[in-house]
């Protein structure tokens, strides 16, 4: 995955953080540039520690986690502001989640706006862009989201960015050791995948647009 201009788009407002956080991070420090969209604040069903708060309402909620995907954004040198921007790679979330409902619809609606935005891959009446590159960034539950990796991307160059990005969604801070330790066993995936025994952190991805090369 060597884009130059990456687009993740993620149901909630932190979900880029964690799934795609390192891959948007490389993209910027070698000179590309990183769009990301939040569909929704995760108001409701995943700012958790935000409601143990006494006397907390759901619009101090999305004042709060707007700020937190605003820095954690700018950790990863992203924007969250997508006007007419022409990625060579989207990436979202899977098919399939059976823990949170509004990830599968996000998928849905991706899928849908990219097939639009590229007339289907042919010549259109409107304005069409070169069909994106899709993958699907890893589910917190792989197993049982119909995930499975085909594309490791060497975070250990960006990992404390990465870090420093996570550390700023306080309303998820149990997850924030989750997938410190997932970097580290994907990295060893990528390990053994690859022989480069250089990398130590990796994010998964599910390519789901075919590959075409001039040459195997």
């Amino acid at each position: 995955m060597s884009a130059q201009r990456m687009m993740v788009i993620g149901a909630h407002s932190a979900d880029f953080v964690w799934r795609a956080g390192g891959a948007v991070a490389v993209t910027t420090t070698n000179g590309g540039t990183a769009k990301v969209i939040a569909l929704s604040y995760g108001e409701r069903g995943e700012s958790g520690e935000l409601w143990k708060e006494d006397g907390q309402t759901i619009d101090n909620v999305k004042k709060i986690r707007h700020g937190e995907a605003e820095r954690a954004a700018q950790a990863l040198g992203a924007s969250d502001k997508i006007r007419e921007f022409a990625p060579d790679v989207l990436i979202t979330h899977t098919d399939t989640d059976p823990f949170n409902p509004d990830h599968p619809v996000a998928y849905a609606a991706v899928n849908r706006a990219r097939g639009l935005a590229a007339g289907a891959g042919v010549s259109s009446a409107f304005k069409t862009i070169s069909p994106p590159v899709m993958y699907l960034f890893e589910p917190h539950q792989p197993e049982l989201c119909n995930f499975t990796p085909n594309t490791f991307v060497d975070i250990t160059n960006v990992m404390e960015a990465k870090k420093t990005a996570m550390q700023e969604m306080k309303a998820q801070k149990y997850l924030q050791t989750y997938y410190t330790q997932r970097a580290d066993q994907r990295g060893n995936h990528a390990r053994r995948s690859s022989g480069n025994q250089d990398i130590r952190q990796a994010e998964a991805f599910q390519r789901v647009t075919p590959n075409v090369l001039a040459a195997l």
